[in-house]
């Protein structure tokens, strides 16, 4: 199956948070969520039965999907290289997760406000206008490093006011920025619950 291409809005509405898929405005009150604070369809606005365990697993799954924008085989193929790599280091292999998500190209250019949304960065990357360590780059989904810089080459591609603080650990300057350290779980969204993502994909 193809990237979604629908209304983004629906996607928050949906998931019952909000998934910052558009920009300033879903940091305004003209948000799909704020405007109509129920799941998309008919019966959106009616009570839904209770999820089983797996209904969690895979609500959660969606989300973490829906945000950073990917594809079941990216999701599949970081719960396995976290897999290993926690197995390697003898670390949380739901920590290795996320910073697998969070440490690709397109979601750091977001990150350090350098794009109004991570669909924007995703296409700021395969469109050239970015540069890693002075190299131009095309794959949104490159892993970058402690100690990387990245440039968006063209200034005026970036958002005119911040929507939301600088993580701590990108340091950003003008239309550069550096991954000073790696993330650590305080650094990330605490609304994930990446165990219920890692026990999908562990069955």
């Amino acid at each position: 199956m193809g990237r979604y291409t629908g209304p983004k809005e629906k996607l928050s509405r949906r998931e019952g948070v909000e998934l910052n898929l558009k920009g300033s405005r879903s940091f305004s009150e003209k948000a799909g969520l704020k405007r109509k604070p129920f799941p998309p369809g008919q019966h959106g606005g009616k009570r839904r039965a209770r999820l089983s365990n797996y209904g969690f697993q895979l609500r959660e799954k969606q989300k973490v999907k829906r945000t950073y924008g990917l594809r079941e085989k990216n999701m599949i193929a970081a719960y396995k290289e976290s897999d290993r790599r926690s197995k390697n280091r003898n670390t949380d292999k739901g920590l290795e997760f996320l910073r697998i998500l969070e440490l690709r190209l397109d979601n750091i250019l977001y990150l350090a406000g350098l794009a109004p949304s991570r669909a924007a960065a995703r296409q700021y990357v395969t469109h050239g206008h970015v540069k890693l360590n002075g190299e131009k780059k095309t794959i949104p989904s490159l892993e970058v490093q402690e100690g990387d810089s990245i440039e968006l080459k063209q200034a005026k591609l970036a958002p005119s006011e911040k929507l939301f603080k600088t993580p701590d650990w990108i340091e950003t300057k003008g239309s550069t920025c550096k991954v000073v350290r790696l993330p650590i779980r305080d650094d990330m969204d605490e609304g994930i619950k990446e165990n219920l993502i890692i026990e999908f994909y562990s069955r």
